[in-house]
């Protein structure tokens, strides 16, 4: 069928809109009329990375839309469902048979590599000398920056039509990790300190859980003052980093946490605030480095050999999207996941737009949606 999609055509280039041929759902596929699709860093970052030989290609991997048609293997999801659309796993290795799907053994494969398992591309577009050229795509098991896309029943979560796609956008990957690192690897109790460091829509989406989980002491460092602004709106103590003749940051995260927060999370992957945040932990303290970015961080050993505390990773805060994006929508719906006002939609024509202002910072969460 033929659809429109943002094209990356070399490493780190602009989002271009192009016609594309979408081959037809096969019969473990899904195909999806996208509504709305979320623009996550990872969607900045990886197509940096590719070699030219992967390009053209099609990102964005936070979709929302109504399904038009399913493959004759696909159960549990019907022609006319609205649907979130997350990553992939396939739900039969080790880790994934374990309930650990963000660590599935085929996991590079079925999100980055361009093409389905087989080695196949899902799209292709006619060229001015009537060639056809392979464009990559299954980002996610999806390429969601497209009027359409092709998904898999272990990346599709069916939702109540009621709701808002434009809203739930966000769920398949920024707030799902943020909200996840926090319910699901930390499980704070109420009096457990948490700092979070970066407060971007992972970060924000994480302070809303804690918050919302009732823990008492929650401080967010950023410095920009409209996101500080909002983790105070959220009951959250804010912090600038960089406030002239201020305490350095861990000294002031320890005065406000009574000795050291029990959990910090880094969503910014800058080596010299990952270090703070392990110098903000009070003893046997764990902190969760989300961001991607930087290859390495340096960690302080002295710190880490004397103190017991723990230094790891998560991937999409160990959630199965099948079950933490029905969850989260609950405590949305429950009052208890208060994240609508961090979005801000654009037309997916402005999506350079949606880009610089990311980048700036001005907005938390850009959301692209299609017009008619």
């Amino acid at each position: 069928m033929k659809t429109s999609a943002f094209l990356v055509e070399e490493p780190g280039g602009d989002f271009v809109l192009a016609d594309v041929e979408l081959e037809e759902p096969r019969d473990d596929e899904v195909l999806v009329r996208i509504v709305a699709t979320g623009l996550c860093h990872t969607d900045l970052t990886v197509p940096t990375m590719l070699p030219q030989e992967m390009l053209p290609t099609v990102v964005g991997h936070e979709g929302t839309g109504v399904v038009e048609k399913v493959g004759s293997g696909v159960s549990g999801i019907e022609v006319g469902d609205h649907v979130v659309l997350s990553f992939r796993s396939c739900r039969s290795c080790g880790p994934c048979r374990a309930g650990d799907v963000g660590y599935c053994e085929q996991s590079l494969l079925l999100n980055y590599m361009g093409m389905r398992a087989d080695g196949s591309t899902t799209m292709k577009r006619h060229q001015e000398n009537g060639d056809s050229q392979a464009v990559f795509g299954s980002f996610f098991g999806q390429s969601s920056f497209a009027r359409h896309a092709l998904a898999y029943a272990d990346n599709c979560v069916v939702v109540d039509k009621s709701l808002d796609l434009t809203r739930l956008a966000p769920f398949a990957c920024g707030f799902q990790t943020g909200a996840g690192t926090v319910l699901n690897v930390l499980d704070p109790a109420p009096a457990e300190a948490i700092v979070v460091f970066g407060a971007g829509a992972v970060g924000l989406a994480a302070v809303a859980a804690a918050r919302g989980r009732g823990v008492e002491t929650v401080v967010a460092v950023d410095p920009v003052p409209a996101r500080r602004a909002i983790a105070e709106g959220y009951g959250a103590h804010a912090l600038d980093p960089g406030e002239e003749g201020a305490a350095p940051v861990e000294e002031r995260v320890k005065a406000l946490t009574g000795g050291g927060a029990a959990y910090a999370i880094d969503t910014t992957a800058i080596p010299a605030v990952v270090l703070q945040a392990q110098h903000s932990l009070r003893a046997r303290g764990l902190l969760v480095a989300l961001g991607l970015g930087a290859p390495e961080y340096t960690i302080d050993a002295i710190d880490l050999l004397s103190t017991g505390k723990i230094v790891r990773s998560s991937i999409e805060g160990e959630a199965d999207p099948l079950v933490t994006i029905p969850e989260l929508i609950g405590l949305r719906e429950a009052g208890r996941f208060d994240v609508d006002h961090l979005v801000t939609t654009y037309p997916f024509e402005k999506i350079a737009d949606a880009v610089a202002d990311s980048k700036a910072g001005t907005v938390v969460k850009p959301v692209l949606v299609w017009g008619e």
